[in-house]
């Protein structure tokens, strides 16, 4: 390891209500930007995955590794290969981030996962990421719950526990603090490592309301969501104030460029997430 200096579903996961009111898809300053991650996200990788523990290997020690833990906003845009890419811009190789993600599941769901457990039990990672739906009500007994037990398990095989705190729909916007509340909650009770991905959402529509952060459906990340929250994990393991990666969305060698100009407001918005929830 190597560090840098099927359960009830949540009822906030559930899409917003047909013809519920989108953000504007184009915003004043970046057009043509947003035309160019538009034409792609019919490609963009959902990558349903979870480990093949006959074929498992633990991450090589020399890596930075990472395991996500979640479901369709992890894997929707391929969220952990937008982290891997950072992380080897940034000057963080060799790299190693891999997931344990499906359609639905809450961290309870994953607690009888073999392939889940069995990954965070063979050890070698440096972080163990958690996510759940947004978990503001309903769901917040159960990020509470399943955090402390997943937590025992993460540490004895030599991981940071991480939360990575995302977003309610926007049928349920006035949910955002309460979001925001409960993986802070979550991280905090176990000591862990918070990724505060909404609040960077929150922080980017201060400059820029009309930012499309948010699908189709007004739940899962657009594109550009999905980069905004891989930044707010990059920034917080990297620690870098301004950007230092380039001005792109990538994923292996799936390129989308950025106007510079966004590029800066997304990696700020980042690091004013990050900064409102410092290290404990």
């Amino acid at each position: 390891m190597r560090r840098p200096t099927p359960s009830r579903p949540d009822p906030a996961n559930r899409a917003p209500a047909a013809g519920f009111p989108r953000r504007r898809q184009h915003g004043p300053a970046w057009p043509a930007i947003f035309g160019l991650i538009a034409a792609v996200t019919a490609t963009c990788g959902n990558n349903v995955s979870g480990p093949d523990l006959a074929t498992f290997q633990p991450p090589v020690p020399e890596a930075l590794s990472l395991l996500f833990v979640g479901n369709s906003l992890t894997y929707t845009n391929d969220l952990p290969a937008m982290v891997a890419a950072l992380l080897e811009d940034g000057g963080h190789g060799p790299v190693d981030v891999r997931a344990s993600a499906y359609p639905n599941y809450g961290l309870q769901d994953h607690w009888v996962t073999p392939a889940s457990r069995g990954a965070i039990d063979a050890g070698g990672w440096d972080y163990v990421v958690l996510q759940q739906g947004p978990s503001a009500t309903e769901g917040r007994p159960s990020l509470l719950e399943y955090t402390a037990l997943f937590d025992a398990e993460i540490r004895a095989g030599g991981a940071q526990t991480a939360l990575y705190m995302v977003w309610p729909s926007t049928a349920r916007s006035f949910d955002f603090d309460g979001v925001s509340d409960s993986y802070a909650t979550a991280a905090a009770s176990v000591g862990g490592t918070l990724f505060p991905a909404g609040e960077a959402w929150r922080a980017a529509w201060r400059v820029d309301e009309t930012l499309a952060l948010y699908g189709g459906d007004g739940f899962h990340p657009s594109v550009l969501g999905s980069y905004l929250a891989a930044l707010a994990i990059y920034q917080r393991i990297d620690g870098a104030e301004e950007r230092n990666v380039p001005p792109r969305i990538r994923r292996g060698t799936d390129v989308i460029p950025l106007d510079e100009g966004l590029a800066d407001a997304l990696f700020a918005a980042a690091v004013e997430a990050n900064g409102a929830f410092p290290p404990s």
